[in-house]
């Protein structure tokens, strides 16, 4: 299997972190029937696939085997902006459901807990006809015996028809919303959309939050948040994670 390092890696705050692992562990209680989970949002630029490398991570320091497809084949933008790298020329998911390359030439082992990235490898001008094929749908179910967890990077929803393609052969769909951007109606269409597919709507992640904008933030705070990661804290914690009488 070939190798990709992922040279740029986020630091996430506490609280991003702590609603991170909120998410997975709802995912992994979702239930053994859901391998293949696509991600999705209304409109670009709301953290889709930020999120879903988040989510790839979490998962993956749990001991799970993940898979990472990005089939944002019209534009997509992950290995540019997370710096990832890899020796030679990059063949992914336009190559092999082209008929240019075997599943097992685009499968990349990543430096991240062992993440496994299947690229896009190059743009295509309309992708449809091959999401639409059978060889998709096929390489998802093989992809689904292989790995714990199988998570798409899909386009918007309210862009392209890409999204809806994707998830019709998928388990379960999660949108991502950006807070205080997207528009109601915005997302009333794009759930119908998805749920038109017969893929079931999992649920959203509403993203960049800020803690001081919503109604919770008398429970998480910044004196909260700070009380677990303050360097007292840390520093003078005794094995059972409760602070010293000093």
């Amino acid at each position: 299997m070939k190798k990709a390092t992922v040279g740029r890696i986020e630091r996430l705050e506490y609280s991003t972190n702590e609603a991170l692992n909120t998410i997975c562990s709802n995912l992994t209680f979702a239930g053994r029937n859901l391998k293949k989970i696509v991600l999705t949002s209304c409109t670009a630029g709301e953290g889709k696939s930020f999120l879903t490398l988040q989510i790839a991570q979490n998962l993956a320091k749990r001991g799970k085997k993940i898979c990472l497809v990005d089939a944002d084949l019209r534009r997509s933008f992950l290995v540019k902006r997370y710096d990832i790298t890899t020796e030679g020329e990059w063949v992914g998911l336009a190559h092999y459901l082209a008929g240019y390359n075997k599943l097992e030439d685009v499968i990349y082992r990543t430096n991240l807990y062992d993440i496994c990235l299947i690229p896009i490898g190059r743009d295509v001008a309309n992708p449809v006809p091959l999401l639409d094929s059978p060889d998709f749908s096929a390489m998802l179910d093989r992809l689904a015996e292989e790995f714990d967890l199988v998570l798409v990077d899909a386009p918007p929803v309210g862009l392209v028809i890409d999204a809806a393609e994707i998830a019709s052969v998928c388990d379960g769909a999660i949108f991502v919303i950006e807070y205080n951007k997207t528009r109601r109606r915005e997302i009333q269409d794009a759930h119908h959309q998805i749920e038109q597919t017969g893929c079931r709507v999992l649920g959203c992640i509403i993203n960049k939050v800020r803690f001081d904008t919503i109604s919770a933030k008398k429970y998480y705070n910044k004196s909260y948040y700070s009380h677990y990661n303050s360097e007292y804290y840390r520093k003078d914690s005794g094995s059972d994670g409760k602070r010293k009488k000093p």
